[in-house]
């Protein structure tokens, strides 16, 4: 059989009932759309997560309270573990080579009003070299000094994001007064904005001095995190070994697995982000690929029902000379145009809903070109699956049987 027959043939066997090729082919469409939008989400999330972590600081090493093994746990209630103290941290910076900057930091959530608006944001006491070890940069205003901490100063540097909800989009708040926890604050600084949401926004935050945190709010020297600016990238292993000996020491511990804190850089955060993302976004993809067997039962139903329809169509072919590999061929052509034809209908729709979740829902999404391919080739494959048989079937049709069939 000639090629242009083949898809002469095919053509209008699927035009020849549109209704049935266009349902046959939404189990397809809506399958592939599914697998391309939340893959798609799943990528944007995961690159927005590197991106955020990767913007909180440059050579970052974190010293977090609590075993290793629960870092997860106490990560998620910041700083419910008490292991690590503002003097540990004064350690760090008197005893540790090669380190830029350390910022040990109190952090909490508080309700902020400020002339009539109020938000709910978290509150970070905090000292000079934060501004190093987490690169936060001044959009105005100056930044917390050591002169703010010894004299218990009341200032505060707001992010942008807390600025808006505070005083208005691009409103002017240095000089203003908010008020944390019935305390007054004056505002002198405002940070340049990094971006994030949710509870990630690294733009929704205010920050006040390490002293002013730690005596008027939490009442004790014990601290969230110990962020440390390595001087460069190839010293932070040997930082990371320097800081945990210290720190066994002073807590007087002696089995390392028994350390009562977690020391981890950046590469450490964006591997288990990346991790739980990738996995996550495998089983997105699993959900929505059930849908394709779905649509590829659809196909195998469809073409069961049209080889019963044209039995006697069949056994005429074979009549006049029709080879099993002519019929074979010609109806797996028509269950691969089906599932090709879905497939990349919903390749569309799929980069639309992306489109449209980035645009109005505000998640980042990242349509990748591998993710493509992959649908094409599995549109591809599911029309060889799932239309063998059927076409296997017709193709081994008696052809006397075929003829006397009503």
């Amino acid at each position: 059989m000639k090629i242009k027959d083949l898809f002469s043939e095919t053509y209008t066997s699927i035009s020849g009932n549109k209704v049935r090729s266009g349902l046959t082919m939404l189990g397809i469409v809506i399958g592939i759309g599914s697998v391309i939008a939340l893959i798609s989400i799943g990528q944007g999330a995961q690159a927005s997560i590197q991106s955020s972590i990767q913007s909180i600081g440059s050579n970052l090493i974190l010293v977090m309270p609590g075993s290793q093994r629960n870092f997860g746990q106490i990560r998620g209630e910041r700083g419910g573990a008490q292991t690590l103290t503002i003097p540990d941290a004064d350690a760090i910076k008197l005893n540790v080579q090669n380190i830029a900057g350390v910022a040990p930091d109190i952090t909490k959530r508080y309700q902020v009003t400020a002339k009539g608006t109020n938000t709910n944001t978290q509150v970070i006491g905090t000292v000079p070299d934060y501004a190093v070890a987490r690169n936060v940069e001044l959009e105005n205003g100056s930044f917390i000094t050591d002169a703010h901490n010894r004299s218990l100063s009341k200032v505060a540097i707001l992010g942008p994001t807390t600025r808006d909800d505070l005083f208005g989009v691009g409103g002017n708040a240095l000089g203003q007064t908010v008020r944390i926890n019935n305390i007054t604050f004056t505002v002198i600084g405002i940070t340049k904005a990094k971006g994030g949401t949710g509870f990630a926004n690294q733009d929704d935050k205010i920050l006040i001095p390490l002293s002013v945190m730690s005596h008027y709010f939490s009442g004790s020297e014990f601290v969230s995190t110990i962020s440390i600016s390595a001087v460069s990238a190839e010293n932070m292993v040997d930082i990371q070994s320097d800081v945990t000996a210290l720190l066994l020491k002073r807590h007087k511990i002696s089995n390392p697995t028994s350390a009562d804190f977690s020391v981890l850089n950046q590469s450490d955060i964006v591997a288990t982000a990346t991790s739980v993302t990738s996995t996550f976004t495998i089983f997105l993809g699993a959900v929505a690929g059930i849908s394709l067997v779905v649509g590829g039962i659809g196909i195998m139903n469809m073409m069961l029902t049209t080889v019963t329809e044209r039995t006697r169509e069949i056994g005429l072919r074979k009549a006049i000379g029709a080879k099993n590999r002519d019929i074979n061929l010609q109806f797996l052509v028509e269950a691969v145009v089906l599932t090709f034809v879905g497939g990349t209908i919903g390749i569309i729709i799929g980069i639309l809903i992306s489109l449209l979740v980035s645009t109005f829902v505000g998640i980042a999404t990242s349509t990748s070109v591998a993710s493509i391919l992959l649908s094409f080739g599995v549109s591809a494959a599911i029309g060889i699956i799932f239309g063998y048989y059927p076409a296997r079937r017709a193709a081994f049709l008696n052809p006397i049987d075929a003829l006397r069939h009503e």
